[in-house]
């Protein structure tokens, strides 16, 4: 009877174990098929990526330590010359295989002077035009924030060829002419080595210290875009105009959070603000015909005095009748190009952002003018309407090592968004046009 009942219970136990094994095989089975589609599909990708990424790069080689990164960016395959692409377009791109990893002086081998010739030419053009400084700090953050730090930003129109020079955020940005003579020294040094997308990040970092602000380390081995995104650039770089909760949306969509946004927008500590962009807020903020209730009352006078109705709509006839393209020669020696440099900052009316005068502590006017509604631009003064954006204000404005640390952490970041790594992109010989 026992041994009756045990063999029942053996047979029961083996019957479920057969199920249970039949049930692993079945899966297995499923599990391999789906291997097999998956197989199949990225091979389908490998030959996608090999038509588009078959650029030889004799300085650089592949390598597959991706530890190298300071952040997760994306990496997308070159484009026809001259072409135009979607945004989604540019992310169904991205899984195309191995890629380089930007490095520390990457450089080191195939052009190691590349940094010192970007710090000193940054540094002796900015002792003869100031003005340079910010406007390559604008210059990176406009390209980067549009489909990341790829140059795209200094292609110049073509035919069929829309650049991101041409939308109405980027019509005012200057700089250009100092990156073409960066590129010129770097081509000279160590031709078709060095791409425009490093030399714009290191341009502006040296400005940044030029300016009082932090040194930040980075990384470098990015690739020049060649395509470029006007419409892009039109509707989502940020606006002078941007309230809070549009201000907030627009720095989330790139990664960044709330602490972040109001240290990057810190940049604002240094250059010129010109009065078009703050007009409204003196003469008819939301069509009051009044001033923005918010603004301090002495200091809209002060910009008042600066800019008047009639001076708001003028412009100097030089950056009227000339485009960036056309500020340099089609051989120019460097030296043309700074006398040509210097004279086409001379423009419209504007307010200095440092309008106490240049002191040694970067961002600290800036965060405490907010604080004392007198905020130039409508987008900084929004800062102080929200609980987490004006908390961080008031700790930059009482902690200035503070506001460093994390200026040069934030820069670090949007350095690195979206950077093209080889075998993506190119290496540009001329900045303005795809090689």
């Amino acid at each position: 009877m026992l041994k009756t009942a045990f063999f029942s219970k053996l047979s029961k136990k083996s019957r479920k174990f057969q199920f249970a094994m039949d049930f692993t095989r079945k899966l297995s089975f499923l599990v391999f098929l789906l291997c097999i589609l998956i197989s199949l599909q990225n091979q389908d990708d490998i030959d996608t990526n090999n038509k588009f990424s078959s650029h030889d790069d004799k300085y650089c080689s592949l390598s597959d330590d991706e530890s190298h990164y300071i952040f997760d960016v994306d990496s997308f395959p070159p484009l026809p010359m001259f072409a135009t692409t979607s945004h989604v377009e540019r992310k169904l791109q991205q899984q195309t295989g191995a890629r380089e990893s930007l490095k520390y002086d990457y450089y080191h081998q195939t052009c190691p002077q590349a940094e010192r010739i970007i710090r000193s030419s940054v540094r002796d053009l900015f002792k003869k035009r100031p003005q340079i400084a910010p406007a390559l700090l604008r210059l990176a953050f406009h390209d980067c924030f549009v489909e990341g730090c790829d140059a795209s930003v200094l292609l110049d129109p073509a035919e069929g060829f829309h650049s991101e020079k041409e939308s109405p955020p980027n019509e005012s940005l200057k700089g250009f002419d100092v990156i073409d003579i960066i590129k010129s020294e770097l081509e000279e040094a160590c031709p078709g080595v060095v791409s425009c997308a490093d030399a714009v990040v290191l341009a502006a970092r040296e400005s940044v210290i030029l300016t009082g602000g932090p040194f930040y380390p980075l990384k470098t081995g990015r690739r020049d875009s060649v395509a470029s995104f006007g419409e892009i650039a039109t509707f989502e770089l940020p606006s002078p105009q941007d309230d809070l909760s549009k201000m907030i949306e627009s720095f989330s969509s790139k990664g960044f959070d709330e602490r972040e946004a109001v240290s990057l927008l810190g940049a604002h500590s240094t250059g010129v603000i010109h009065c078009k962009f703050f007009i409204n807020r003196l003469y008819n903020f939301s069509g009051t015909n009044s001033s923005d209730p918010t603004m301090n009352s002495e200091f809209v006078s002060l910009l008042r005095s600066k800019c008047n109705t009639n001076q708001a709509s003028l412009m100097s006839p030089a950056s009227k009748s000339q485009s960036p393209s056309q500020l340099v020669s089609s051989s120019p020696s460097p030296s043309s190009i700074i006398d040509e440099l210097a004279s086409a900052l001379v423009e419209e009316p504007a307010m200095k952002m440092d309008y106490e005068g240049p002191g040694a502590n970067f961002g600290t006017l800036y965060f405490r003018s907010l604080l004392q509604g007198r905020g130039i631009l409508y987008v900084d003064q929004q800062l102080t309407a929200g609980e987490e954006t004006k908390t961080w204000v008031q700790a930059y404005a009482s902690d200035v090592s503070l506001f460093h640390k994390d200026f040069g952490l934030v820069m670090m970041k949007l350095s690195n968004l979206g950077v093209l790594t080889a075998p993506m992109g190119q290496v540009r010989k001329d900045c303005r046009k795809v090689s």
